[in-house]
């Protein structure tokens, strides 16, 4: 393997995804399992996350959190550490969303979206800090969205929570450079997953200049290479992988 390519291995780290059952989550965490770290996945449901895990051929576990809660959250560091030792990557996939004009949505609504989405990110990245400052070269990865650059209607919770993902990115990312912390954002565009019924995706499929929508594993690589060493002095960005939609 040439020494280019040793850089995007993760051999010897620990990495937890929350939100990992299904989906981009799920499809993340393999990419870095392949990579060679351990893999914590994270559920709502036990259950869900424990089926996951088992299915990987490298170690991984599977844990319940609810990433609004700070007690579950800390919970899951705790049970992590306990385990293994150690916390070298967060991932912070867990999300949520509301469809409907603002008028049609409710306070609850927005709560819930808010919570899980950037209540939940900034609680796992408090959580994590000190074992990621242990690590060395901790790495922070937050999963936002296309919809944090550009608008779309309908969409407001979801809209405002990425977007305070991003800036919550940034923010960290100046904050937690003296710890040898590096904190970035992924931007998934149109990924087929579960998240979008087949109306939204006849309406955004002729605005994706590619042509077509993205396949989750699409989305692994570039997780690899922000928890890996080639990505050593990157911080603060986002990373677009939308088939084109936002640079139209």
């Amino acid at each position: 393997m040439s020494d280019v390519l040793k850089q995007f291995r993760l051999d010897g780290r620990v990495a937890i995804v929350t939100g990992a059952a299904r989906g981009l989550g799920l499809a993340i965490a393999q990419a870095l399992g392949s990579a060679g770290a351990t893999v914590v996945l994270t559920s709502r449901a036990k259950a869900a996350a424990v089926a996951a895990a088992s299915e990987f051929r490298t170690p991984a576990l599977g844990l319940d959190a609810d990433v609004k809660q700070s007690s579950s959250v800390q919970d899951l560091m705790d049970r992590t550490i306990s385990t293994f030792g150690r916390l070298d990557i967060l991932v912070n996939n867990a999300g949520t969303t509301r469809r409907g004009a603002m008028s049609a949505l409710s306070p609850a609504d927005w709560d819930d979206v808010l919570d899980t989405n950037l209540r939940g990110t900034w609680l796992c990245c408090r959580a994590a800090q000190p074992f990621l400052r242990s690590s060395g070269a901790g790495r922070i990865i937050n999963i936002a969205s296309m919809l944090s650059i550009v608008g779309l209607a309908n969409r407001t919770p979801y809209i405002a929570s990425k977007g305070g993902v991003t800036a919550l990115t940034r923010a960290l990312a100046v904050e937690l450079a003296p710890d040898r912390i590096t904190v970035n954002a992924i931007c998934p565009g149109p990924f087929l997953t579960g998240m979008h019924d087949p109306a939204a995706r006849a309406e955004l499929l002729p605005l994706i200049p590619l042509g077509r929508w993205g396949e989750p594993a699409e989305l692994g690589p570039a997780a690899v290479f922000l928890a890996s060493e080639a990505s050593s002095f990157m911080t603060g960005s986002t990373l677009t992988i939308d088939g084109g939609y936002t640079a139209r």
